[in-house]
């Protein structure tokens, strides 16, 4: 994807997913962005031991790193069905999302994200992830929203043309 010249470090776009559409909603935006820019897209899916009173862990804690490893696996499938970019980097981390993202943002250009996940509740329109993140992120983030992005590519760019 990433096009550079001699001693340029590569363009990199950081994508937080979690399953959710809205999450799969960014990844399509970063797709667009990142064929637009050259820039190299790295999808990032973060677990977490849930909050639970005792204070103890349920004994099987590889099943949450699994459902972030499966959502990593069935949002590439989504927006690439069985080929995606041969330069295409995902990891799965353990800890806060928010955090984790934050944390990734360092060495990204660009950090993106859905308004919210799978958590939260349904009347907020920025979800607690997506609000830290744009205020602690060391990059600039882009909070996707609804807004149906698969119909735009990057050959079809939303750009008015004034004609002379």
């Amino acid at each position: 994807m990433s096009t550079m010249n001699a001693g340029e470090k590569p363009k990199k776009i950081v994508v937080g997913l979690d399953g959710s559409e809205r999450s799969i909603g960014a990844l399509r935006r970063a797709v667009v962005l990142a064929d637009a820019l050259g820039a190299d897209l790295e999808l990032v899916a973060v677990w977490q031991y849930p909050s639970i009173g005792s204070g103890s862990y349920p004994a099987d804690t590889e099943l949450f790193e699994s459902w972030a490893r499966d959502s990593l696996v069935e949002a590439k499938a989504k927006v690439w069905g069985a080929t995606p970019p041969a330069s295409l980097q995902a990891y799965v981390r353990n800890g806060s999302p928010a955090r984790v993202l934050i944390e990734e943002s360092r060495d990204a250009d660009m950090l993106v994200v859905g308004s919210r996940g799978h958590g939260g509740f349904a009347g907020l329109m920025l979800g607690s992830v997506s609000m830290a993140v744009a205020e602690h992120a060391k990059c600039p983030v882009l909070v996707v929203h609804d807004v149906p992005v698969s119909a735009k590519t990057a050959s079809q760019p939303a750009v008015a043309t004034a004609q002379g």
